[in-house]
């Protein structure tokens, strides 16, 4: 869909770090440049909030990371990693950006969500209905088809990756 950016648009930017680190490390085994995807994302507009969901380990390595997002003037929430009998691990920010979506949504003109992830339809769909513009960023290949159909407008990190990714891991 053609764009519809100006500057007077005020921009909420949900970034699902999971779903990107894994597609940056899958497709390019590479890390990702959340610096250039929150420029890109406001695109000159009016940020109010950009939050990052990132989850944390018991050995707390991603601290600096973590710092590194604060930094570019992303707020994290932190989910502490849950590890069950037999070795599972789970993770999952889906409802908590969902809720952040919906709260953020009465502040913000645009909602960029930055994930591939198919869960997030309903989402869209909703957003969509109450009059709100939605915008998603991801790596098209790991992107679900739908998500893509249903933005208002989907920036393939893909066809500029040397921009959004950093060294190789």
């Amino acid at each position: 869909m053609k764009s519809q950016k100006h500057k007077d648009q005020r921009v909420v930017v949900l970034i699902d770090t999971q779903n990107l680190y894994y597609s940056a490390k899958n497709l390019y085994h590479s890390k990702v440049n959340f610096g250039e995807i929150l420029k890109t994302a406001v695109s000159a507009r009016r940020l109010v909030r950009a939050f990052a969901y990132v989850v944390q380990t018991k050995t707390g390595e991603e601290k600096p990371f973590f710092e590194a997002l604060t930094g570019l003037g992303i707020e994290t929430r932190v989910k502490l990693l849950q590890e069950f009998y037999g070795g599972m691990k789970k993770a999952d920010w889906d409802v908590g950006i969902v809720v952040d979506a919906i709260r953020a949504s009465s502040s913000a003109d645009v909602i960029i969500l930055v994930s591939g992830d198919g869960d997030f339809i309903p989402l869209i769909e909703y957003l969509k209905n109450q009059g709100k513009r939605v915008e998603v960023m991801a790596f098209g290949r790991s992107t679900s088809s739908k998500v893509k159909e249903e933005a208002d407008e989907f920036i393939d990190l893909e066809k500029d990756s040397e921009k959004y990714l950093l060294k190789k891991i």
